[in-house]
This record gives structure tokens, C-alpha cells and sequence, in this order.
């Protein structure tokens, strides 16, 4: 028999002998740490298809303590539209928060998660097959669903990023995300994440299955976020230490980083260049990640139960650092066994330096790269999405020029990037 529950308990393996009309069997598995005594919470940011009951009896089957539910939309079908009440629910022992949101989703522009909203932001999904109504036109953007959410007090998250790799630019670029989603242990994932960092933008990390079915199990990538000293455990606390980046994302390993005493999503602040002290642990292989590249790195080939690190790195300027744990090689996955056969890693959100004044960093080819991808969202709302004809509907936004109504967000962001190209020569 196999008995596993989440990742803070020892999974247990054992066999057992059944005699002769034996009716019950009690096997008996280890907690070997409990993070929400240390104020790490976890959930699981992104799942579909289970009740709010049901989504309270998994989370305590996989010892996670919030789970967001997701209503969506794929054509003419619409799931979970009975479950939205607007607030979270509770479990009766308090160690359990679901929280109802929405999955909006645009084929070729993206998908996003919402994050502790209360009232429902719609239409869930706008123009393209499979998701949008049959037959329908693009009525909105992912940066007015984002608006929508933050306008009363929701949180926006990039979901699966950065797939599909349409609006991601101009979320980023404009703060429209609170976090980013990373759902698959692969390179392009990751550098994808370290070029916005690099390029200015701070990104918290957030892990979610996207569970469809039984063959995933809840929480298999999920995220601990920090709460402050004296915070009650409430969905709006979890949803705001998310915001500022006290996460880290775990498909398994629990993994602690700091830099200079501070911990994730803090600034460390230097008058000039000098080193700082990077410490870290983790209960697999264990990388510290500067600005992208490895800096510093432990393992052991026979296995090892805790791997830790401190030393000093040197810091010429604005730069950032995260830890991230895995496989041997870190990137030759030791994989779960759900569906997707996803990787078992865990990565932090960053650690920020500032050097000498505010955090700035910039990275002239990807905002290059920003642009190319802004252009191609314009392109394709001028002449891709489908559209009703002019002046045959009244559009919810009440503008006259609908195709203006949706380019907006994409020229301002457009001239903003622009703008720090050129100050950046």
C-alpha cells in the first residue's frame, strides 16, 4: 500500500496482510514539517471542475489550505456557475479556505486566473474556438478583465505563463499581474519568467495544477505564501501576501531563501556595489539563481535530506536572486505520475537589490521582443478577430469606435516601452 498526504508528511509505503474478515485497516503516516505553524500557507491557484464541497474534502485529503475554483466557459459550456457567492468559504475547522473566481480566457491573447473577486467578471471567455461563444466576435481584452478585477480589490493572475504568449507583454508592462503561473518544469518557462525580471518588472511566483480531471491531484503544484507576524489566516491575507511576493511555487521540495536577513518579495537596499549573503535550503538539489544564471549550487549524488548553502555574491548593481530546487541536473525531471507527468521542482519569488537608489533593471532585447509581440496583438485585432458589423450592437463599454475600445491598452503600453528604449540608449 502507498499512502501520501501532500508534501509535509512522509509518504508511506508498507504491505499489509488482510485476514479473514478483517472490516477496517489503520496505517499511520509522519508529518515531518508543518508549514503553517512558520505562517507558510499553501494552495493551489488554479483548479476546475470540483464542487465547493468537494473542493474542501481534497484539499484536506492533500493537507492544502486554500484551493481557487474556477468558473469558465469553453463555447456553450459554462462550469461551476452555481458555486459564486462572492466571499470564500470557510471549513469548519479553519484550515480550509475555497475561494471562488473565474478562468477568463482568449485563444490567442491568453488566459487568466482571478483571484479572491466578489463579483463575477464577464464574459469568462471572448471570441475563438473552443472557448468563446460559437460564432461570436472579440468583445473584450485580458487587460480589461484585469481592470475589472482589481476595481474591486481582486487579484489577477498570469495563468500558465506563457502560454498562449499573446497579452503577456502588455500585462506585465502595465503591473496588471500580481503573479505569474508557472505550470510546466520546463527552460523556456523559466527563462521566459527571468527576462521580464530582468528587463524591470516584478513578478511574484504562484504554482497551480489547472486540475481537470482525477488524474490530477490537488495541489500537485502549489503555492506558499508568507503571512505576516500577527495575520489571521483569511482568504484576503493569503491573496495579499501573494501580491507582494512572499511565495514560493512547489511541485514537492520545500525550499527557503534569503539574502541579507531578508526573505522573498523583500528589497535589499545597498549604497554601491559590495557583496550581500545569500542563504538557502531545500530538500532536493538546490540552485541560487542572479539575474538568471546560477551563482552558487549544492547537491549530493547519494541523495541527502536537507541541502544548505551560504556564502557571499557579489552585487555590482540593481540585480535580483531566487532559489529553485529539483531533479539532479535540475532540468532532467524526476517526474510525478499524474497525467501530464509534470516535473518535481520548487522555485521562490525573487529577493530584490537595489543599488544605489529605486530597483531598475533593463534588458533592451526583450523589451525589443515586448514590442514585436504588441504589434502582433494589434495586427490581429485589426485584422484577425472576429467582429460584429459596425453599428449592428451596443457595446457594454458604451465607446462608438469598438476596435479603438480594444487597442488602447496595447498603444499605451506600446509608447511606454518605447519610451524606456529610448532613455535607455
Amino acid at each position: 500500500m502507498d499512502v501520501a498526504r501532500g508534501f509535509e508528511y512522509e509518504p508511506l509505503r508498507a504491505k499489509v496482510k488482510i485476514a479473514p474478515g478483517q472490516r477496517e485497516l489503520t496505517l499511520r503516516i509522519k508529518r515531518w514539517t508543518n508549514m503553517a505553524k512558520q505562517r507558510w500557507y499553501s494552495g493551489d491557484t488554479h483548479v476546475h471542475f470540483l464542487s465547493e464541497r468537494g473542493s474542501h474534502t481534497e484539499a484536506q485529503g492533500e493537507d492544502l489550505n486554500v484551493i481557487n475554483l474556477l468558473q469558465a466557459q469553453w463555447g456553450s459550456l459554462f462550469t461551476n456557475v452555481e458555486e459564486f457567492t462572492g466571499k470564500p468559504s470557510v471549513s469548519r475547522e479553519g484550515n480550509s479556505i475555497v475561494s471562488v473566481s473565474s478562468e477568463n480566457r482568449q485563444h490567442f491573447m491568453g488566459h487568466m486566473t482571478l483571484l479572491g473577486i466578489k463579483r463575477q467578471v464577464m464574459p469568462w471567455s471572448s471570441y475563438g474556438p473552443g472557448e468563446g461563444e460559437y460564432g461570436g466576435a472579440m468583445e473584450t481584452t485580458l487587460s480589461r478583465w484585469a481592470d475589472a478585477a482589481h476595481a474591486q480589490g481582486g487579484y489577477v493572475l498570469g495563468t500558465h505563463f506563457p502560454e498562449p504568449n499573446g497579452e503577456q507583454a502588455v500585462l506585465v508592462a502595465s503591473g496588471r499581474l500580481d503573479a505569474i503561473e508557472m505550470i510546466r518544469m520546463a527552460k523556456a518557462n523559466h527563462e521566459e519568467y527571468y527576462r521580464y525580471l530582468n528587463c524591470g518588472y516584478k513578478l511574484p511566483l504562484v504554482g497551480g495544477t489547472d486540475k481537470m480531471s482525477s488524474e490530477v491531484p490537488v495541489g500537485m503544484y502549489r503555492t506558499y505564501a508568507r503571512l505576516g507576524e500577527g495575520e489571521e489566516f483569511t482568504c484576503d491575507n493569503w491573496c495579499t501576501s501573494v501580491a507582494k511576493g512572499r511565495t514560493f511555487l512547489s511541485g514537492g521540495p520545500i525550499i527557503y531563501l534569503s539574502v541579507d536577513g531578508q526573505e522573498v518579495g523583500g528589497t535589499v537596499r545597498m549604497s554601491g556595489p559590495g557583496t550581500v549573503e545569500v542563504e538557502a535550503w531545500a530538500e532536493s538539489t538546490l540552485q541560487v539563481i542572479q539575474a538568471g544564471k546560477g551563482v552558487a549550487s549544492t547537491g549530493s549524488a547519494r541523495g541527502a535530506r536537507r541541502l544548505h548553502l551560504k556564502q557571499r555574491v557579489k552585487v555590482s548593481g540593481h540585480t535580483w536572486f531566487a532559489a529553485r530546487s529539483g531533479g539532479p541536473d535540475y532540468y532532467n525531471r524526476v517526474v510525478h505520475y499524474d497525467v501530464w507527468r509534470r516535473g518535481m521542482f520548487a522555485h521562490t519569488s525573487p529577493i530584490y537589490v537595489a543599488c544605489k537608489g529605486e530597483w531598475w533593471m533593463f534588458d533592451r532585447a526583450h523589451a525589443q521582443y515586448m514590442l514585436t509581440l504588441i504589434e502582433g496583438d494589434l495586427g490581429y485585432i485589426r485584422e484577425r478577430s472576429g467582429q460584429h458589423r459596425h453599428g449592428s450592437v451596443i457595446h457594454a463599454h458604451g465607446q462608438d469606435d469598438h476596435l479603438a475600445y480594444l487597442g488602447q491598452p496595447f498603444l499605451k503600453i506600446h509608447k511606454a516601452v518605447s519610451e524606456r528604449l529610448k532613455k535607455s540608449r
